[in-house]
């Protein structure tokens, strides 16, 4: 995990300054998630990168744990919030898989373009699972190269071990929709805009 953080934190400048691939798309997936959302809620976000996303859904909710492995890109992310006097996102260096909150704590989470980045999807979504009060929603956005890149697999551990690459699992829509619903999830919306390889889920508890 050391060597993935390390990989983030190299990055993060430059990542911050990059445009969103689709603004488009992006904005749709905000709507969506709001649409879910009410004032009084709690929302963590694990991966939240250099905080765009938590920012721009801060005036919807009531909080945001926004927590990422990067302590960079936490950084540029509380210099955002700073920036546009935003005090209801708390950012915190965190690993999701050593973050704390009481069980069934959590209104909704959020894991956009962070559960291909991990080689333990199936045990952070369980995780998730619990974190979240019934009836909560759990939204993502996940590359899934294994539907028209399945050769990845073969390309991902080289990248990753000569420093070009995070963590990258390749699955199918299909395998990951099987990960999210085993875990006892139901699909809410699912939406996979024509030629991209992200897939945006909103999971029911």
């Amino acid at each position: 995990m050391t060597t993935t953080a390390h990989f983030w934190d190299r990055i993060a400048v430059k990542y911050s300054k990059q445009p969103v691939p689709d603004e488009q798309v992006y904005q749709t997936k905000l709507r969506i998630t709001r649409e879910y959302f009410r004032p009084e809620m709690q929302v963590l976000e694990f991966g939240c990168g250099t905080g765009s996303t938590a920012i721009a859904h801060a005036a919807y909710v009531n909080h945001i744990q926004a927590v990422d492995i990067s302590a960079k890109m936490i950084e540029i992310a509380q210099g955002k919030a700073d920036a546009q006097n935003i005090d209801n996102v708390t950012f915190e260096h965190a690993n999701i898989d050593v973050f704390s909150l009481p069980d069934e704590s959590t209104d909704a989470v959020l894991g956009m373009s962070i559960l291909h980045l991990l080689d333990n999807k199936e045990d952070v979504i369980a995780k998730v699972y619990r974190l979240l009060k019934p009836g909560g929603v759990f939204v993502s956005s996940t590359v899934c190269l294994g539907n028209r890149m399945p050769f990845f697999k073969l390309i991902a551990p080289v990248g990753k071990f000569l420093g070009l690459l995070p963590i990258l699992t390749v699955f199918t829509t299909r395998q990951l929709v099987e990960s999210i619903t085993s875990a006892g999830f139901s699909i809410d919306y699912q939406r996979h805009p024509e030629k991209s390889h992200a897939v945006f889920i909103v999971a029911k508890k």
